[in-house]
């Protein structure tokens, strides 16, 4: 198990990172992640090893750390009615509206984005829109562009998406899919950190920022919601996880639904 010290001090830098903080109870969860990386470098004490990390303060070896740490579990058509919403608004848009750019903040490992994408090219057609999507985690993104998941991870999503827009894995890739080429095509994926300035990627119509800000205190969730409020067009919308309020943030934002 990693000493109370060294856990102590990964968790000061991560919370320094990435805003989060890692109470004791994860403890154990960031010994395990850690152990896999410490053993691929050769190291038979975690301690050590985190005490070194931290003396060389070596870029990659710490964008390994923050990917390690990053909780990352998701799946296609995930909270289903914020989809149902975006497909009823879709079908009243006025077709002079312009390109409709939407945003996945916290995209992870690139199914809420991808499952964005397929609604948007059933409604929508192939032209007319963009998606983006951003995350902390530089192997999330790496994955995210890869678009080739576990068939698990896409049990909501329906036969005739999977049919349009997914490729069955064989082989080598049996029980998982690849998004297709037309739809990867479609959909940006970069590395941001929501506590820190954002890239310069324009303004958006619809913004995703959900299942984040569970990890954060209550100034921290307001300073990342100002911020990405930033970049949402006066009349846009802005999704957050069932399970998160944002109501008591004191932000000029009318919840709808």
């Amino acid at each position: 198990m990693l000493s109370k010290r060294s856990f102590d001090a990964i968790s000061n830098l991560f919370h320094e990172v990435s805003g989060i903080r890692l109470t004791e109870a994860k403890r154990a969860l960031v010994t395990g992640r850690l152990s896999k990386l410490a053993n691929a470098a050769g190291a038979t004490n975690l301690d050590t090893y985190v005490a070194d990390l931290l003396a060389g303060r070596d870029p990659d070896d710490m964008g390994k750390v923050i990917d390690r740490l990053t909780t990352n579990e998701t799946y296609f058509f995930r909270e289903p009615k914020h989809f149902e919403f975006v497909a009823s608004y879709l079908a009243r848009r006025s077709r002079s509206a312009g390109e409709l750019r939407v945003w996945s903040a916290a995209s992870s490992s690139g199914e809420e984005a991808y499952s964005l994408a397929m609604l948007l090219a059933d409604k929508m057609g192939p032209q007319g829109w963009q998606i983006i999507g951003t995350d902390l985690s530089t192997e999330m993104v790496a994955t995210a562009r890869r678009g080739l998941y576990t068939m698990e991870r896409a049990r909501n999503v329906s036969k005739d998406y999977l049919r349009r827009f997914c490729l069955k894995g064989h082989g080598e890739h049996e029980g998982h899919l690849l998004v297709s080429r037309d739809l990867r095509q479609r959909v940006h994926f970069e590395c941001a950190n929501l506590t820190q300035t954002l890239p310069e990627i324009g303004e958006f119509e619809l913004v995703f920022l959900r299942n984040v800000l569970i990890y954060f205190d209550t100034p921290g969730k307001a300073d990342i919601v100002r911020r990405v409020m930033g970049r949402l067009r006066r009349d846009g919308f802005l999704f957050t996880g069932h399970a998160e309020s944002i109501g008591n943030l004191g932000l000029s934002l009318k919840s709808i639904a």
